[in-house]
């Protein structure tokens, strides 16, 4: 598919985050694909996958488009979404459609920032879609201005200063849809169908949705909290 074609598949949908880390139940690059799979005759317009070998097996059974990452911990380093270039070129080998890497002020291993991170980048794969996961409207109208193809507000909520903020941060969908002229993506702490359709509402290009509908330890711990909530209000 072509850029264009990429986006345009994806335009006014639900894209399904599709993740389980290394701790979590169901780590499995074989559940992975099934969880997509059963997305994709849901309805959903796109993935969103961590790692190459859950990206290679979704790829096998899957004919949506991908937002691709790699999720690993540096030392020197609070980033943690696609954090350097080897990350980049590791995506790029596994024919990632989208590729998300963070896209944040703060600084990457080794002490590299933002601008330059993505100047090298950008250099290197002129042709790929990439997708900056911000935290705030300043960092996405930075990323903009770098020449990143999509913004998200991935991130909102997530760095040190942003905890405060309640989410989903339909404030901050708003605010950089009107403020860049790119594809913004609206992700984070969308539980709902309600909550999905107030983030198109605000002129987002689509949606992102994972726990809420991928990680069943965590749906189950949501319903469990409310039990004990009304119990504790008899």
């Amino acid at each position: 598919m072509g850029n264009q074609e990429i986006l345009n598949k994806i335009k006014n949908g639900l894209i399904v985050s599709c993740q389980a880390l290394e701790d979590e139940p169901l780590h499995s690059s074989y559940i992975m694909s099934r969880m997509a799979y059963a997305a994709m005759l849901g309805g959903a317009v796109g993935i969103r996958a961590n790692g190459v070998e859950d990206i290679k097996e979704i790829k096998e059974v899957v004919d949506l488009p991908i937002i691709a990452l790699i999720k690993k911990d540096y030392p020197d380093s609070e980033i943690y979404i696609t954090p350097t270039l080897d990350e980049i070129d590791s995506l790029v080998d596994v024919g990632a459609d989208i590729i998300a890497t963070d896209g944040t002020n703060r600084l990457r291993p080794g002490g590299i920032d933002f601008e330059e991170f993505f100047k090298e980048v950008r250099g290197k794969y002129p042709n790929q879609l990439f997708m900056a996961d911000c935290s705030t409207v300043e960092e996405g109208i930075i990323a903009a201005k770098l020449g990143f193809d999509i913004v998200g507000t991935t991130l909102s909520g997530y760095t040190s200063y942003t905890r405060d903020v309640v989410l989903p941060n339909f404030d901050m969908m708003k605010e950089l849809v009107d403020k860049v002229d790119i594809p913004v993506i609206a992700e984070g702490g969308i539980w709902s169908p309600e909550e999905m359709n107030k983030a198109i509402e605000q002129g987002v290009f689509s949606v992102v949705a994972g726990t809420s509908i991928t990680r069943p330890r965590e749906i189950t711990q949501r319903y469990v909290n409310a039990l004990k909530v009304n119990k504790a209000g008899i």
